[in-house]
């Protein structure tokens, strides 16, 4: 066990990758506090699983507490740097599950409904599994620890 953590939490990336876990993880955060709880001018679990059953994401009340679950608790996970390629596997999931499902029909530009926002954030997520969380993370912490 203590093999894999160290595994999962391994990065040789710099300072770098925290310009992407703040801003990525804070959208991340407040999407599925939209979802989760109705903050930010979102419609909460209820609401988001009534839409969800409407485009055909059934049971509609269980993909929104999926889905609203990934976005939160994956971006918290981005913005600390903590489990960082786990999470960043969620978040990618979840926006490809966004692109297709709901946004794709809609071509690529956001101001027709499209694609282009999903795809940049699951490019970054894309990113961030890659290079993990970075020298200053939860994820050095821990991998450090484990020495």
């Amino acid at each position: 066990m203590k093999a894999l953590i160290k595994q999962l939490t391994d990065s040789r990336a710099g300072f770098e990758t925290l310009a992407l876990r703040i801003p990525v993880g804070i959208i991340f955060m407040a999407h599925g506090a939209q979802k989760l709880f109705g903050w930010f001018g979102g419609y909460g679990l209820e609401g988001t699983g009534g839409w969800m059953a409407s485009i055909g994401l059934e049971p509609g009340y269980l993909m929104a507490l999926l889905a609203g679950s990934g976005e939160f608790f994956g971006g918290l996970f981005l913005l600390l740097g903590l489990l960082t390629r786990p999470a960043a596997l969620v978040t990618a999931i979840t926006m490809l599950v966004a692109i297709f499902v709901v946004h794709f029909e809609k071509g690529l530009f956001m101001s027709n409904g499209g694609y282009e926002f999903g795809l940049a954030l699951l490019a970054a997520s894309v990113s961030l599994l890659i290079s993990g969380g970075g020298r200053l993370s939860a994820d050095k912490a821990i991998n450090k620890a484990l020495v």
